[in-house]
């Protein structure tokens, strides 16, 4: 079992930046996947940015230029800096950890912090 929890939300105008954290229960270096999700109101969750524990990143297209995203294993921490944000990043963000295991995976959910782009 992994919990996570995230921080680092609130309420910034057009063009700011946040950098969310989340903190992992123990060490990260056996998750597969490190992930930030989010979802906007009234909308589906979505993938913005993935990280493998290799360090091979992967982006949401409305991601692309703006987000970085990165993990500290030994720390257990996953973060998302974000710069540029835009009015439509509003949502609840999400840190996931996903763990392969022979055959099946494991799927954890942080409760989710709220950011906030006000226009």
């Amino acid at each position: 079992q992994v919990q996570l929890v995230e921080s680092g939300g609130g309420l910034v105008q057009t063009g700011g930046s946040l950098t969310l954290s989340c903190a992992a229960s123990k060490s990260i270096f056996d998750i597969n996947i490190m992930g930030w999700y989010r979802q906007p109101p009234g909308k589906q969750r979505e993938l913005v940015a993935a990280i493998t524990t290799s360090g091979r990143t992967n982006y949401a297209e409305s991601a692309k230029g703006r987000f970085t995203i990165s993990r500290d294993n030994a720390k257990g921490t996953v973060y998302l800096q974000m710069n540029s944000l835009k009015p439509e990043d509003t949502a609840v963000y999400y840190c996931n950890a996903k763990k392969w295991f022979t055959t099946y995976e494991s799927d954890y959910w942080g409760q989710g912090t709220q950011v906030t782009v006000s226009s």
